[in-house]
């Protein structure tokens, strides 16, 4: 005697293959299960086209989670729906470029970030031409914090011998005015940074 089978709707069928599928991938990556629900609520087809990113680009837990922040923040913002995010020329480019999948998945939430934070990404632009305006020799570097997340300015002096160190003393003593206004820049004291354009 054959037993039938029960067929099951397409879509539900669908759904339960995603979900086993997100599953086993949030397993792997010890993904927590707040972010697995979380991704769950997300609408089709965007929960999957960020799963495929995410395998595409071998995203560890902590990239997938702050993807999904910003996705999820960059979605209310602009009212897009996350797979219109992910379709952007930019982020596209990185997901199908070569180069490690790691390397490229940090490349991705740099892009999130600028399109999450747009004042931000112009603040480290117009830091970056400053720094630039230096025109500083090999022997002294300007390290700006990353993302801005502080006020803190590194100056790194690598010398070879007692006479370059001299020379790039004396060179950095003479653009010491520059350099306290790139310090007043990256605090807000001297109110250009974040002004909009």
């Amino acid at each position: 005697m054959t037993t039938l089978m029960p067929k099951m709707n397409p879509q539900a069928a669908s759904e339960e293959d995603f979900r086993l599928r997100l599953r086993r991938w949030a397993d792997a990556k010890a993904l927590p299960p707040i972010h697995v629900e979380k991704w769950l609520a997300l609408r089709e087809p965007g929960r999957t086209r960020l799963l495929e990113t995410a395998e595409t680009l071998k995203m560890h837990a902590g990239q997938c989670i702050a993807a999904l922040d910003l996705l999820d923040e960059i979605a209310v913002r602009e009212g897009r729906a996350i797979d219109e995010i992910l379709d952007r020329p930019a982020l596209r480019r990185i997901v199908t470029s070569g180069g490690s999948g790691p390397g490229r998945a940090r490349a991705l939430l740099d892009e999130l970030r600028t399109a999450r934070y747009p004042r931000l990404a112009h603040a480290a632009e117009q830091l970056a031409k400053e720094v630039a305006a230096l025109k500083l020799p090999p022997g002294i570097k300007v390290i700006l914090p990353r993302e801005l997340g502080s006020d803190e300015i590194r100056v790194q002096i690598i010398s070879h011998g007692s006479a370059q160190m001299k020379e790039l003393l004396a060179y950095l003593a003479a653009k010491g005015g520059a350099l306290v206004r790139l310090a007043a820049m990256l605090a807000g004291s001297d109110g250009r940074l974040f002004e909009p354009e």
